[in-house]
């Protein structure tokens, strides 16, 4: 809906215009972080570390302005909702670029290792998918299109499944020889950041559908992640 304040509906438009902005910085760079790794590129890992700044800098940016709108302008209903949501999907956002720029963190780690190149397939599938979930949510989220939202948050099984599969791999490797503990364990926390990415952009999805629908899903999350090992789901360097 068009509002009878012209400054009120083009702070709402700003508020878009940034959150696309972000998400676009999001997608480049997952896709820096995960190519630095698999090209054991310490260059490109650098810059895609870097580039988390901008991202922080746009979420703050987003957070000033929903806040000063719900000052000034009172929203309610629809608009209250989206502003919430723009804020809810921003802190999703936010959350993936440290998760990608951890994943940048540990190609610097293992960039001098040699590795066979079949270690690497599984998180090149991962990575995809995570990378095409979060295109996709981001573009339901432009769009308003519920029914896309909920094809993203239905195929988080996909990569909770090609997860699982990798971390049978890795430690199949670190068992058969000890000399590749280090470089697995690298991988499995990149493999565990690439899981997680997957949970937010569920997360976006779920608040995309609270967004279009005025009502939370209430099907339980559909979730494959059948490991549970405490290191793994807890890494010490994913805030940083």
């Amino acid at each position: 809906m068009e509002h009878t304040v012209k400054s009120y509906e083009a702070e709402l438009v700003q508020l878009d215009q940034k959150l696309s902005q972000m998400g676009g910085l999001v997608e480049r760079l997952l896709g820096d972080a995960f190519a630095s790794l698999e090209r054991r590129d310490p260059r490109l890992a650098s810059e895609a570390i870097a580039a988390d700044q901008a991202i922080d800098s746009l979420q703050k940016e987003i957070e000033e302005l929903a806040i000063s709108m719900i000052a000034r302008r009172q929203p309610m209903a629809g608009d209250l909702r989206l502003i919430v949501s723009t804020l809810k999907v921003a802190g999703d956002l936010e959350r993936i670029g440290d998760l990608a720029k951890n994943i940048a963190k540990r190609s610097l780690a293992v960039a001098s290792e040699s590795r066979p190149q079949s270690l690497i397939l599984g998180l090149r599938h991962m990575a995809e998918l995570a990378m095409r979930s979060l295109k996709n949510v981001l573009d339901a989220y432009m769009t308003r299109d519920d029914e896309k939202a909920l094809k993203v948050w239905r195929a988080d099984t996909d990569i909770d499944a090609l997860y699982n599969s990798v971390f049978r791999e890795l430690l199949t490797y670190m068992m058969e020889d000890p000399r590749n503990i280090g470089l697995c364990t690298h991988l499995l926390f990149g493999a565990k950041n690439i899981e997680r990415i997957g949970d937010h952009a569920t997360n976006i999805a779920e608040t995309i559908h609270y967004m279009v629908r005025g009502k939370p899903l209430v099907d339980d999350r559909p979730k494959g992640d059948k490991t549970s090992v405490t290191l793994i789901d807890n890494d010490p360097g994913e805030r940083n």
